[in-house]
C-alpha cells in the first residue's frame, strides 16, 4: 500500500498516524485500534492492561538519570466523529480513511481525519519506542468513547496510574494551555400534566419563537444570547389576566447542551382574545429586539392562526406551574471566575421544553468549575421543583477540573515554549467538560494542562492537521518532557 504521509516530519509520528487512519475507530467501534495498541506493546516489550472497555495503559521505565523523577502520564483519546459527504461510500464500521497532503496540511477525502484525537496517540507511541528520548516513567493513557460522553475515563480503573503529571493532548489550538475546565450534570425537571376539555369558543393558534443564534451551551454562553424558553416565559406571564388560553402542544430544543433557538406551542384561544395576543406578542418583540441589539438580531414572534377549534389542553395549574418555572428558573452565567478573566465559572441552560403524554419536561445543562457550585445550582432547581410539586432528577455528572494556582507543569511549559516559540502561550480555560476532570477527580493531585497541535474546522468533512503545527509541538513536548 502506498504510504501518503512517509516524507512528513516527524517521520514516525506521521506514520503511526498513518497506520491508525488505517483503522476504523469511530465511537463504539475501538476494538481493532485498541488491539493496535495493546500489539504496539507487545512489539516493543512494554508493560500494558487494556480493560473490557478498550481502554489501553502502556508504561515505560523512566529514561537513565530519571528514576527518581515524578512520572508523567501522556493522554488522549481512541475514537474519532465520523463525518462524510452526502456523496461518499465510505463506511466507517470497515473503511479505513483516504488520506490527501495539501497546501500543507492533512486532511481525508470526503471524511472527518480523526486528527482529534489520533495525533495524540501517534505522539505517544513514538515517544515509547524512541530510546533516544529523555523522559521520567511514562504512562501512555489511551481512553475510548471521549466523543460521546467521555465513557472509556469514566468507566476506568485508574488506581494503578502513578504519574502525577499529567500531558492531555487534546486540544486543538497550539499556543493554547487550557488549565481548566467545567464539571456538570443534565436536569430534568418533570411538571405532572392532566388535561382539560376545552368548552369556549376558541381557535387554535401556534405561538412560535424563532431567528435566536443559539449555541454551545458550554463555550457560547457567555456571549449571553437570549433563550427562546426564557422568552415563551415572559409571554405567557404577560398573557395572564389579559388572554384567555390553553396549551394543548409543546416543542422546544432537543438538547440540554444547546441554547435554545426556537420553540413552539399550540394553543386554544378564546376568538375574541386573538387580536390581543397578537398586540401582546408584537409588543414583546419589539421590547426583544431592543434588548439583544447586536446579539440577537432575528428574534421573531410568530402567530398562525389555524382551522382547528376543538381539542384538548393541559390544566390551568399545569400552565401556572410551567409559566413561573420559565421566569423564574436560573439561565446563564451565574458566576465568572476570581481567577481567570474572562472565564465562565457557573452557568446553567434550559434546553429542552416538550409536552409527552402525562409531563412537560424542562431540560437543563448545569456546569462549573467549582464541584460545590455545581451541586449548589442543582439543589436550587430541584428545591424550586420540588415546591411546586414536581419532579426533579440529574443525570450524566462529570467533574470538573479547578483551576490550579501552583503548577510546576505549567511553568516548565510556559519557560519551553517561550523559548522556543518567542512569545508567550495563551492560559486559558473551557466552559466545557474534558476528560481532565475525571482524571483529575480520580488522581487528586496530579498537576495537568491540556494542549496540542493545530487542528482546523474538527468534527467536519473540512477537519485538517496542520503538518508544521504538528512538527512544532512534537519538538515542544519532547522537551517538557526532558525537563519534568
Amino acid at each position: 500500500m502506498t504510504k501518503i504521509l512517509n516524507n512528513l516530519e516527524p517521520k514516525r509520528v506521521f506514520e503511526i498516524f498513518e497506520e491508525l487512519c488505517a483503522i476504523p475507530h469511530g465511537s463504539k467501534n475501538t476494538d481493532a485500534i485498541s488491539e493496535y495498541c495493546v500489539n504496539f506493546a507487545k512489539e516493543h516489550q512494554l508493560s500494558w492492561t487494556k480493560d473490557s472497555h478498550n481502554n489501553v495503559v502502556i508504561k515505560k521505565c523512566a529514561s537513565k538519570g530519571y528514576e527518581d523523577h515524578p512520572g508523567v502520564i501522556i493522554q488522549g483519546h481512541l475514537d474519532m466523529v465520523c463525518e462524510k459527504t452526502p456523496e461518499s461510500a465510505h463506511d466507517f464500521q470497515k473503511d479505513g480513511l483516504q488520506l490527501c497532503v495539501e497546501n500543507g496540511f492533512v486532511h481525508a477525502k470526503d471524511t472527518t481525519l480523526g486528527g482529534d484525537d489520533g495525533i495524540a496517540v501517534a505522539y505517544a507511541l513514538a515517544i515509547l519506542e524512541d530510546e533516544s528520548i529523555q523522559h521520567p516513567a511514562m504512562e501512555a493513557v489511551f481512553t475510548v468513547d471521549e466523543e460521546i460522553g467521555m465513557l472509556g475515563a469514566d468507566a476506568m480503573d485508574m488506581s494503578g496510574l502513578n504519574g502525577r503529571y499529567l500531558l492531555n493532548i487534546d486540544s486543538e489550538e497550539e499556543g493554547v494551555f487550557l488549565t481548566s475546565c467545567a464539571g456538570g450534570l443534565s436536569v430534568d425537571i418533570k411538571i405532572p400534566v392532566t388535561f382539560e376539555e376545552i368548552t369556549d369558543d376558541v381557535k387554535e393558534c401556534e405561538i412560535e419563537i424563532t431567528g435566536l443564534l443559539g449555541g454551545h451551551s458550554g463555550t457560547e454562553i457567555i456571549r449571553g444570547r437570549a433563550n427562546a424558553h426564557k422568552l415563551l416565559g415572559r409571554l405567557l406571564l404577560l398573557l395572564n389576566g389579559c388572554v384567555r388560553y390553553g396549551i394543548s402542544e409543546i416543542t422546544g430544543g432537543s438538547k440540554d447542551n444547546a441554547i435554545a433557538c426556537n420553540v413552539k406551542i399550540k394553543a386554544f384561544v378564546v376568538k375574541e382574545d386573538i387580536s390581543t395576543l397578537m398586540e401582546v406578542a408584537e409588543e414583546l418583540n419589539q421590547d426583544l429586539l431592543t434588548e439583544y441589539r447586536g446579539c440577537d438580531d432575528g428574534i421573531q414572534i410568530q402567530i398562525t392562526q389555524n382551522e382547528k377549534t376543538s381539542g384538548r389542553m393541559i390544566s390551568s395549574k399545569a400552565k401556572e406551574i410551567l409559566t413561573f418555572l420559565l421566569v423564574n428558573a436560573p439561565n446563564g452565567v451565574m458566576k465568572m471566575s476570581s481567577e481567570m478573566e474572562g472565564l465562565v465559572e457557573t452557568s446553567l441552560n434550559c434546553g429542552i421544553l416538550n409536552l409527552k403524554e402525562d409531563a412537560i419536561r424542562i431540560g437543563f445543562s448545569v456546569r462549573s468549575s467549582v464541584e460545590s457550585a455545581k451541586w449548589a445550582l442543582y439543589e436550587q432547581l430541584e428545591y424550586l421543583a420540588e415546591f411546586l410539586g414536581c419532579e426533579c432528577s440529574f443525570t450524566g455528572n462529570y467533574p470538573g477540573w479547578q483551576y490550579r494556582a501552583d503548577s510546576r507543569l505549567r511553568n516548565i511549559m510556559l519557560e519551553v515554549y517561550e523559548e522556543q516559540y518567542g512569545e508567550k502561550p495563551e492560559i486559558t480555560a473551557i466552559h466545557a467538560g474534558l476528560e481532565c476532570g475525571i482524571f483529575a477527580d480520580r488522581l487528586g493531585e496530579i498537576d495537568i494542562v491540556s494542549y496540542g497541535p493545530d487542528i482546523l474546522d474538527i468534527h467536519t468533512v473540512k477537519e485538517r492537521l496542520d503538518i508544521a503545527s504538528v512538527e512544532r509541538v512534537w519538538k515542544f513536548t519532547l522537551e517538557v518532557l526532558k525537563r519534568l
